[in-house]
């Protein structure tokens, strides 16, 4: 799935254009000038460049100490940061959100994320780190079940669906934590959670619930939810090249093979179509159509 926070961060700014006449909710953020405006703009036109986003994002704070948007700013750089692989700096700039909004859903579940998948084995400070993961992603879990929806322009549906994919990357989360412990049944029911409770299919979520059937003895299991994904046509290719992986260490590991190999084979690369062939030549006397 492609990661939302910095786009559910940025969905607070959708329109901008009416956020200085804002007539929402008194406690709801607002520009308070139309230069203020203008950096909101500019920072929500950079989000497809993490330096540019760095510099906007700066610009904002610096020029305007009292903005109302600071947390969505500090969130806007940890992203850029997450997008340049810094995940030091990305990690600080979520905790900087938090300390103006212990609140930023959005904060919690990428910092959640950031620890879970940056945790190895043998680091010295694994539970402390894996320990703060898992409250990350609980908190997300909580502040998005109690969470309004932040945009009128979104639709309640949209809302709705938005907080179960919420909700199922923080037990992707929780899932992963779970990995680096070698707890395969923790891990499993989380990925299995996050599967079932996303309201758009997410196969990277099944593949990780395959691993942990994998990494637990359950091969049988772990194969069955390869083949599913595998059977998909429309899953990316290394999605599936993942899926094959793990099937083909199940099978080698004693689990059972019986999917036929045309039923996982990749989708073919249509053929062009042939030429048509050339008509006969007409005779001498006369004129081409």
């Amino acid at each position: 799935m492609k990661r939302m926070i910095l786009t559910a961060a940025l969905a607070l700014v959708a329109g901008v254009s009416s956020l200085i006449a804002q007539t929402a909710p008194s406690k709801a953020p607002a520009a308070k000038s139309k230069d203020e405006l203008a950096a909101l703009q500019t920072l929500v036109n950079a989000r497809s460049n993490p330096d540019a986003t760095i510099k906007a994002a700066e610009d904002l704070m610096t020029k305007f100490a009292d903005t109302e948007f600071k947390d969505m700013a500090l969130f806007s750089e940890a992203g850029a940061y997450e997008q340049k692989r810094d995940v030091d700096k990305a990690q600080t700039y979520a905790e900087r959100t938090l300390e103006v909004n212990p609140k930023y859903f959005q904060a919690t579940l990428m910092l959640a994320e950031l620890l879970a998948q940056n945790t190895r084995e043998n680091d010295l400070d694994k539970e402390e780190k894996l320990g703060r993961a898992d409250k990350y992603a609980n908190e997300t879990i909580q502040l998005v079940k109690e969470a309004v929806k932040p945009n009128s322009q979104i639709t309640d549906q949209q809302w709705e669906d938005a907080k179960k994919d919420l909700t199922a990357e923080s037990h992707n989360a929780l899932g992963l934590a779970a990995m680096v412990r070698k707890k395969y049944d923790v891990a499993f029911t989380e990925f299995k959670t996050a599967v079932d409770g996303a309201a758009h299919v997410e196969p990277a979520y099944q593949v990780r619930e395959a691993s942990a059937l994998n990494s637990g003895g359950k091969y049988d299991d772990a194969i069955a939810i390869c083949d599913k994904i595998m059977a998909d046509q429309s899953v990316h290719p290394q999605i599936r090249q993942v899926a094959q992986a793990i099937r083909a260490t199940a099978i080698k590991s004693g689990g059972k093979n019986t999917t036929p190999p045309a039923a996982l084979a990749a989708p073919a690369t249509p053929a062009a179509p042939a030429a048509p062939a050339a008509p006969a030549p007409p005779p001498p006397a006369e004129k081409k159509q």
